[in-house]
């Protein structure tokens, strides 16, 4: 049965990871989405915030979020389904990276039986502090 529209889909932990990374969501994005692990680099960042748009999980996004530009709240769209993420570039953001930079492009559905198809292409900054990967923001 699918899920209700006003509710978010939950991620069976055995099927493949929403952010496409050709992984189980188990050993893909569900440990950081759970808070056992964080992301250690910020492709790995972007790929488990891109999961938890798909699950409407706004603490997730919230907790890995820069304070200097993390707003106090999120309301997020649960008619919005997201179904695809491309990454097209990734600039620094590995292990032992001060900042990281990931331009991508996420893919979406709103609305129920005539959904409408749109995209959100996006260049982020990321910043790893104290071994901890942080979204900063949107540039260009």
């Amino acid at each position: 049965m699918p899920p209700a529209p006003d509710a978010f889909p939950a991620i069976d932990p055995g099927a493949r990871c929403p952010c496409l990374s050709g992984s189980v969501f188990a050993e893909c994005c569900g440990p950081f989405l759970a808070g056992a692990a964080d992301a250690p680099t910020a492709p790995q960042l972007m790929r488990s915030r891109y999961t938890a748009f798909v699950a409407g999980d706004d603490r997730y996004l919230l907790a890995t979020w820069h304070p200097s530009t993390r707003p106090e709240r999120l309301e997020l769209d649960p008619t919005m389904r997201w179904y695809r993420l491309d990454l097209e570039r990734v600039e620094r953001g590995g292990p032992l990276d001060p900042t990281g930079v990931v331009e991508f492009t996420a893919r979406y559905r709103v609305g129920g039986e005539r959904s409408e198809r749109g995209e959100q292409h996006e260049v982020s900054r990321f910043v790893r502090e104290h071994g901890r990967w942080f979204y900063v923001d949107a540039i260009g």
